[in-house]
């Protein structure tokens, strides 16, 4: 976890962040006092462009550029409650991004392990990162459907772009016991759920949690 917290100096940037939190994540039923404190904590205006700060805290996605998102931060909190962290867990996050969920991810458990495909993405969000102080995330540029196998298995995975099928990487690299959440599409017209995942010893159970919008995960095929 992050030894200096990240922390806004500005007390308006405060303000809205506690509000969006309290009206958009509280109010919602999102319970894990772990999850809600690591929303209070990371600074959201600081991982989006500068044209789009003024609407950082507001109830949806923003761009980042390269036809990628920041996701509304109801669903980051949701998508994090769902795996259940621990402080000693260790997490697989498929899509870096700007680094937003990252940081709330090392903010409950011990390791984060990002991989980004897009490289300016990646470097722009372990720069920031590495400003904001977290000493827990290990990160990679590349291919995040394979997943990172020299560093599995991991108590949970969470994938932040949508796939057509759960690639199998992922539940090789998922622990006996482990959550993943994963935006899967469904059926016609582009339609995504959220679907949870449970590893048992004897199953690998599925769940859809509801429907979400996220930008299609990018293979080394399509890069």
């Amino acid at each position: 976890m992050n030894e200096n917290k990240p922390s806004s100096s500005d007390e308006a940037w405060t303000s809205h962040r506690l509000q969006m939190v309290e009206n958009q994540i509280v109010r919602r039923q999102v319970k894990d006092p772990a999850v809600i404190e690591a929303m209070r904590k990371v600074p959201r205006h600081l991982f989006v462009p500068p044209e789009y700060q003024d609407s950082s805290y507001h109830d949806g996605p923003l761009p980042i550029g390269y036809e990628q998102t920041i996701s509304q931060p109801y669903v980051v909190a949701s998508m994090t409650e769902e795996l259940k962290l621990q402080p000693e867990n260790r997490v697989l996050e498929i899509g870096t991004g700007c680094g937003y969920q990252t940081a709330v991810l090392a903010e409950i458990t011990c390791e984060v392990f990002t991989i980004e495909i897009i490289p300016q993405l990646a470097q722009k969000a372990q720069k920031l990162l590495g400003k904001l102080g977290y000493k827990n995330i290990h990160f990679r540029h590349g291919d995040g459907s394979t997943g990172w196998p020299e560093k599995a298995p991991f108590d949970a995975i969470i994938v932040t772009a949508a796939a057509p099928v759960i690639p199998p990487a992922f539940i090789q690299q998922l622990k006996y016991g482990g959550r993943m959440v994963i935006p899967v599409e469904r059926g016609m017209f582009g339609s995504q759920d959220l679907i949870l995942i449970i590893k048992d010893y004897d199953r690998v159970k599925e769940t859809s949690l509801y429907p979400v919008r996220f930008v299609p995960l990018i293979t080394r095929d399509e890069d």
